[in-house]
């Protein structure tokens, strides 16, 4: 019998998800303000992220909560370190480490891998719907707000093994519908959900001093221009 998890889900985070469209990073890069330091220390994070979610539903594949929403070509690892690749040089795997916020993040999903696998199902649901769902986009957005190279810098936003979105969309919710769970743990994995919504907002708030100091900067060089020019 169906449990309408992915509605459920979708429902259920509703208030979370717009809050974490609402941090100034996010407003900023949906405006179309990226900066390209910025930008990488997330590819980053969103490496370290993505690592610990692939090791634990890897590990717990077999499952009974996890095996039916296994699907390995929803990986992001192998793109991530390619972008890292690309922002960082071919030593990246030295230059780069998680943020305060992604370690915690990190520690929490090992923790419930370990402890409370099912719950992993809203963590894979919050990263991959929205990588899915909005994807294109935001490569777009960062391609133009970086002048990135047409095949460079964007690996993240590529899913080669799926071949229609909007086709897979479907086929995960109905996996999301079919994993039998109680009510309780139905309750759980929306709460989970909402917490790892919060999760990557504490990532995107780490970020907005990066942002503000770099916009400071560009504010006060504008003002040393205009000065000198009517001075």
């Amino acid at each position: 019998m169906s449990t309408n998890l992915a509605q459920q889900l979708r429902e259920g985070t509703t208030k979370s998800h717009s809050m974490a469209e609402n941090v100034i990073f996010v407003k900023s890069f949906l405006g179309g303000v990226v900066d390209k330091k910025s930008y990488r220390k997330l590819v980053a994070n969103l490496f370290f992220v993505y690592k610990a979610i692939e090791e634990e539903i890897e590990k717990n594949k077999s499952h009974v909560a996890i095996k039916s929403i296994y699907f390995p070509e929803l990986h992001r690892g192998l793109s991530l370190s390619q972008d890292l690749e690309y922002y960082y040089g071919s030593d990246w795997e030295d230059r780069v480490q998680p943020s305060s916020a992604t370690q915690v993040y990190i520690d929490r999903i090992h923790n419930i891998g370990t402890n409370q696998p099912e719950l992993l199902i809203a963590h894979a649901y919050t990263r991959y719907m929205g990588d899915l769902s909005g994807g294109q986009i935001l490569k777009k957005i960062a391609k133009n707000a970086m002048q990135l190279p047409e095949t460079l810098g964007t690996a993240f936003y590529n899913f080669d093994a799926i071949v229609d979105d909007e086709a897979f969309k479907i086929v995960y919710r109905n996996a999301l519908d079919n994993v039998p769970l109680n009510n309780q743990q139905i309750d759980q994995i929306i709460a989970e959900a909402n917490i790892a919504f919060n999760l990557n907002m504490k990532i995107f708030q780490e970020l907005n001093s990066n942002l503000i100091k770099i916009m400071m900067m560009l504010l006060w060089s504008t003002f040393n221009n205009f000065r000198k020019k009517f001075t």
